[in-house]
């Protein structure tokens, strides 16, 4: 890829979806010319042969299960969200996975990532303290499983769960 493609704030050369980690391969002062040899096939070093493309839902994923590890966050997602994905996970062959991303959007970049989150919080707890720790877990699960840079994780409260309130999925189950 040439270096004066125009990239984003993440890196992205506009391409969306994934993350690409390129390789050195294309640099110079790589192999040396000399007669030594090592006796590896294709020469250089395993790491330099290729690339590694992560995808925006990976991102989801992972980010999705760190914040629903944090004490306090009752769910994830708006109460829509969730009611339409209890009603989805019904149907069979619906329920794709899809509620493990419930609640969180990535935009991935070439090196960098950015979340939108949003949770719902069981009532009594401290909001603020729910959030660091959420953005704490996320990031560092994140940045620990695919080495991409956390530059934000925007977290909206959405719902305090009451607690004399039915949880949505028994509320769904008079839904037949």
């Amino acid at each position: 890829m040439p270096e004066n493609t125009p990239r984003d704030q993440f890196g992205s050369t506009g391409s969306g979806g994934s993350s690409t980690t390129p390789s050195p391969s294309g640099s110079s002062g790589g192999q040396s010319s000399g007669g030594s040899s090592s006796g590896k096939r294709g020469g250089g070093a395993p790491a330099s042969r290729g690339r590694t493309t992560i995808a925006d839902g990976v991102v989801e994923k992972i980010a999705g299960l760190a914040a629903r590890d944090v004490v306090g966050v009752h769910a994830m997602g708006s109460g829509v969200s969730r009611t339409l994905g209890a009603m989805r996970d019904r149907v069979p062959g619906g329920g794709s996975g899809k509620s493990v991303t419930r609640g969180v959007k990535a935009e991935v970049g070439e090196v960098q990532t950015a979340l939108d989150l949003e949770i719902v919080v069981d009532y009594g707890v401290a909001i603020a303290d729910v959030a660091r720790d959420v953005r704490e877990n996320v990031v560092a699960a994140v940045e620990r499983m695919t080495g991409l840079e956390v530059v934000e994780v925007n977290i909206a409260v959405s719902d305090v769960k009451l607690p004399d309130e039915e949880d949505d999925d028994d509320q769904d189950s008079r839904l037949q």
